[in-house]
């Protein structure tokens, strides 16, 4: 419905655009066409992701059932990513750079950011798929049976190749005049200091982000027209959610070494062990014992350490459920964070510049199979940000793999070699809490261990020391009300385990199928169309290992 209202304004405008018949100025005209060309690449890419292959459809349809029929034709994932960047060159081609300095509408920048990132999901998705049935041109592709497909020649090594060009050159773009938000350092407020205290942490809590150069597009916020959220209440009582511990391992030593390879780590006994002498992104978007909770006088905690996680908390929506509780997206201005009455007006980055160097250094890697001069600038630039040595070949060189538990280490059931996977490691590192770490296992192949062998995620350790600051009765008996994990279980909490019984569907960890790599199609879709609503005469296909009966569960 959203492709659908979005062809109609475009085929309008751009009709009496052409024919000169809209007054006002150029523009402002031209800027509003370019939005339209984004907003229907931004619409494409989300059901790309999900789906693969899709109909292109560029205009509205008549309601006549012969021309819905023959338009439902699914187009090789590939030509819908073309389709998609070629809207988003549209998108630049019409937008005026800087047309709003707000940074609250469309800019070029933010669509050449977002063509970036359509061509390396492509790309990477084309490249550790290939052979899967979910890539055209494989043998159990399931598009090949499709007459409309017929005498098409897919030459997947050269689309991958196509797309990491484009994601490399649209990357580039961004990334050489990027401005990163400056880290000082400083992890915390002192008492009685609200706001000015480090612009990186405050990058993601403050209302407005117009003078932020390293945020591309920002949604923004308003009391007065009732248009808020609890996001920051929420990172300060937990949401049932929180980090897992293969996510706290991942974060380098501050003299750029994983932890295993350095002798400066201080083990896990406490959340403040964990993140002593680490990344500093680590350090500042995670709380701690002795993280302070409120520097706003009007705050009643004020001047109050953290403590611990609400890994207790009687109320299962605001429960940290693995002791890593999110600090991204706090602030310490208490009027933002009384409570979870939608009353919080930070603004939420959409896009940020640095997700230009982490797309460049990726695509970089996987085209050439070596960091160029560009890359490793990058890199060293968002390192030196958080606080990390810029030595990037040490980190290389300390780094095995058979230590990392990170479902980055893999694309399907192989590992890749140190310098991609610390490549990705700095990408989750960086992006975390940001909407892309999905999509990103997603196109790697991550999840293929899984297939073969269950995952437990496991939090904070728990049992050795951290269990002390809770009441000595937390329930912890494998039953429906347990709140934790039991110690038979481990010391590291096990958040979807602490229920045992067998209603608990999770209890003994989360299993993955080939099929999900992509969603299904509804039969009803597939049904309806086809002219004479024939399953086997209909113009779209379903995705492999999905079926084509009503009802049914992935076939692998």
């Amino acid at each position: 419905s959203n492709i659908r209202n979005i062809n109609y304004q475009l085929n309008q405008i751009l009709t009496k655009y052409k024919a000169g018949s809209i007054s006002g100025s150029d523009v402002n005209i031209r800027q509003y066409i370019g939005e339209i060309y984004f907003m229907r690449a931004y619409c494409y890419f989300d059901l790309l992701k999900k789906f693969g292959d899709l109909p292109i459809i560029t205009a509205p349809l008549a309601d006549d059932e012969a021309i819905l029929v023959a338009a439902d034709k699914r187009q090789p994932c590939n030509e819908v990513a073309r389709f998609i960047i070629s809207d988003l060159d549209s998108a630049v081609t019409y937008m005026k750079e800087d047309f709003e300095s707000k940074h609250t509408r469309v800019s070029t920048d933010a669509a050449l950011l977002f063509k970036s990132r359509v061509a390396l999901f492509e790309a990477t998705f084309e490249k550790y798929h290939k052979g899967s049935g979910r890539v055209p041109g494989d043998n159990n592709w399931p598009g090949a049976n499709m007459p409309y497909n017929s005498g098409k020649n897919f030459s997947i090594d050269s689309e991958v190749d196509f797309f990491l060009t484009e994601a490399m050159n649209a990357a580039k773009q961004v990334a050489d005049n990027a401005q990163l938000t400056t880290n000082n350092h400083v992890i915390e407020p002192q008492p009685g200091v609200i706001t000015g205290w480090n612009d990186y942490f405050e990058m993601y809590s403050q209302p407005s982000l117009a003078n932020v150069p390293e945020v591309l597009l920002w949604k923004q916020y308003s009391f007065s027209l009732s248009i808020s959220h609890d996001a920051a209440y929420r990172v300060k009582t937990g949401c049932a959610d929180g980090y897992t511990r293969t996510f706290a391992e991942s974060f380098l030593m501050k003299n750029g070494l994983p932890i295993y390879a350095s002798n400066d780590y201080q083990g896990d006994v406490s959340i403040d062990n964990v993140k002593a002498g680490r990344d500093e992104r680590l350090q500042l978007f995670v709380w701690s014992e002795s993280t302070l909770l409120d520097s706003d006088p009007s705050a009643p905690q004020y001047s109050q350490p953290f403590k611990k996680p609400g890994i207790d908390n009687s109320n299962q929506e605001i429960r940290c459920i693995t002791g890593y509780q999110p600090r991204k997206y706090y602030t310490y201005d208490y009027t933002q964070t009384p409570n979870d009455e939608l009353r919080c007006t930070n603004a939420c980055p959409v896009f940020r510049t640095a997700e230009a160097l982490l797309n460049y250094m990726e695509a970089c890697y996987e085209k050439n199979g070596t960091l160029d001069a560009d890359a490793r600038k990058y890199w060293m630039q968002l390192r030196e940000r958080a606080g990390v040595s810029t030595d990037i070949d040490a980190t290389i060189a300390a780094t095995d793999l058979s230590k990392e538990k990170d479902f980055g280490v893999y694309s399907g059931t192989s590992m890749v070699d140190v310098t991609l996977y610390n490549i990705r490691r700095e990408r989750m590192n960086e992006l975390f809490s940001e909407g892309q770490r999905f999509a990103d296992l997603i196109r790697w192949r991550s999840f293929d261990r899984m297939i073969t062998a269950k995952w437990i995620p496991e939090g904070v350790n728990f049992w050795d020391n951290l269990y002390l600051l809770y009441d000595a009765d937390i329930k912890a008996d494998g039953t429906s009300d347990a709140v934790v994990s039991g110690k038979e279980q481990g010391k590291y909490l096990r958040p979807y385990s602490r229920n045992l019984e067998s209603s608990n569907e999770l209890r003994d960890g989360y299993n993955w199928h080939e099929a999900y790599y992509l969603y299904p199609i509804g039969i009803s879709d597939i049904r309806t169309a086809s002219a004479d609503r024939d399953i086997n005469n209909s113009n779209i296909y379903q995705n492999i290992n999905w079926p084509t009966t009503a009802g049914g569960h992935a076939e692998k």
